[in-house]
């Protein structure tokens, strides 16, 4: 069978049916906010049924207020946590009961890890401490090529 693009509005009804019934669910994450980590159309998540607290750097999958899904990760644990995408720098509160599962394992340039990889809990902290010096980056570049262009 061919694949096809489905939208998440679409997918919700039955991604939720299986993660409320305790069934891990596996999904490629379109957008550009986790990038450099997940690549659109290239890299995908399995996500399990999230039950606790969110710890530091876990990978959620939340729903806003707005209705829209997200894919972000906590950059501070507990209820309420703190949230953002790996190339974005705004934050936002989210609350246990807006997550509806965990990232247990991603797979990345078809090689599949765990979230309690080491390696990955590395990239995780050195990302977020790297934090303000890419956020600076940005601005600067952002300066540049308005002076040049």
């Amino acid at each position: 069978m061919p694949e096809r693009d489905v939208r998440m509005e679409d997918m919700m009804p039955l991604l939720c049916e299986r993660l409320a019934a305790g069934q891990q669910v596996r999904f490629a994450p379109m957008g550009t906010s986790m990038l450099p980590m997940l690549h659109p159309g290239r890299d995908s998540v399995t996500l399990s049924p999230f039950t606790g607290a969110a710890d530091k750097y876990d990978l959620l999958f939340y729903r806003r207020a707005d209705g829209t899904c997200v894919l972000h990760r906590a950059v501070r644990g507990g209820d309420p946590c703190l949230c953002t995408g790996d190339n974005q720098f705004e934050y936002e509160t989210v609350a246990a009961g807006q997550i509806l599962a965990r990232v247990t394992a991603f797979t990345r340039n078809g090689r599949e890890r765990s979230a309690e990889d080491r390696a990955y809990r590395l990239y995780c902290r050195v990302w977020h401490f790297t934090r303000p010096a890419r956020r600076l980056w940005r601005g600067l570049r952002v300066r540049v090529r308005r002076r040049l262009g």
